[in-house]
């Protein structure tokens, strides 16, 4: 039996104590005087980072691509005459430029300002950054309920029918902290990141409001940054990280699942895609709640984003990888458009299998509208 499967978080403790600190974070830029009364350094230089995000010009980024990329042929063209540290005759300062101008690479693009991947972009360890959209959807409604979840182990089929309501209210908070960086040289850092799902009842007083699901997934990843080019897209990084997910819940309603997952990341203007295959670790028949799970919450996940001005995009496509009767999937799609300077609506659209852990095999439709704080960028 997994030990993480029935770990419970607080929602709300969880939701509430982050959320100021990380709304000063994503100050806009009219904001930017707000950053100063943040005591916390790292998070004061995050805010500040966040608040002059929309002032950073396309030109800046292609310069910082520029300079990388002279600064890889400068080091090849070393490395080639053998005096690439400097000990035969080789321009030590020069080399040393070429490095960092390389450590730059995308200074100031979309997912640099996300992971800090740039060697000048990193804020150090252990700060609260965002990392997943944060927001409330107060109206969240589906096409068809599931009130007897099912699985192919008998442990975990549901008999009696839950009376369930059609609308619902729905939450995700999600966060991410370095502990730490460049493992690698200049390269390489360690985040750990948590997310929560909740699914709240809360207009069904019949069955006095409950939780009617809450997903739990905490992750640690190894985040490298690149600098390639492919089909007019700027490659920027690429991560292994281990994923655990479960909903906390006893038998029948028990849900979980571990995956090793890859990370590849790449921008171009105000475009950001990232490409995620997984591979499950397997479980024993015996303690596997879904065993049939990637079938319907699929092998691989892509995310779209697309940043104009304050309003944001996104569109999220996942598969089964598989033919005939194994291919099921999902598309999400998402858009956040500002109402304040702190304060974004939120509409979301999902359709296929797998919205929530409890219904990773169950299809429907669900549509939500609410406000974020917080989006991808």
């Amino acid at each position: 039996m997994n030990t993480l499967r029935h770990v419970r978080v607080p929602a709300l403790a969880v939701l509430l104590l982050p959320l100021p600190c990380l709304a000063q974070q994503a100050s806009s830029p009219q904001d930017v005087a707000a950053c100063a009364s943040i005591s916390t350094d790292q998070l004061r230089l995050a805010c500040f980072d966040a608040a002059v995000a929309g002032q950073r010009s396309p030109s800046a980024i292609e310069q910082a691509d520029a300079a990388a990329a002279d600064g890889k042929q400068r080091i090849r063209e070393e490395k080639a005459a053998g005096n690439d540290t400097g000990e035969h005759g080789g321009d030590l300062y020069a080399h040393d430029s070429a490095r960092s101008a390389l450590a730059n690479a995308g200074r100031g693009s979309l997912l640099d300002s996300r992971w800090e991947l740039a060697q000048d972009s990193k804020l150090g360890t252990f700060g609260l950054r965002a990392y997943k959209p944060v927001y409330l959807l107060p109206a969240f409604w589906t096409s068809k309920l599931n009130t007897t979840p099912t699985s192919p182990n008998p442990a975990n089929t549901v008999t009696t029918p839950q009376p369930l309501d059609r609308i619902e209210a729905k939450f995700q908070i999600s966060l991410k902290t370095k502990i730490a960086q460049d493992l690698f040289g200049d390269n390489g850092d360690l985040w750990v990141g948590y997310t929560q799902v909740s699914h709240w009842q809360v207009y069904n007083s019949d069955i006095s409001r409950p939780f009617r699901e809450t997903d739990y997934e905490p992750e640690l990843l190894m985040v490298f940054r690149n600098s390639y080019h492919l089909l007019g897209w700027n490659g920027r990084m690429a991560a292994i990280g281990v994923v655990h997910q479960s909903n906390g819940r006893a038998d029948p309603l028990s849900r979980s699942w571990n995956r090793v997952i890859a990370n590849i990341g790449l921008d171009r203007e105000n475009w950001a895609l990232t490409i995620r295959p997984w591979y499950r670790i397997n479980e024993s028949a015996k303690d596997d709640n879904n065993p049939d799970i990637e079938d319907y919450m699929g092998r691989a996940d892509a995310t779209l984003v697309y940043k104009r001005g304050r309003q944001e995009f996104s569109l999220m496509g996942r598969h089964s990888l598989r033919g005939g009767d194994r291919s099921h999937g999902a598309l999400q799609f998402d858009w956040a458009f500002p109402i304040t300077s702190k304060l974004h609506g939120y509409v979301q659209i999902f359709d296929g299998y797998g919205e929530s852990l409890i219904d990773y095999n169950h299809r429907a439709t669900y549509v939500g509208a609410g406000v974020s704080l917080l989006e991808w960028f």
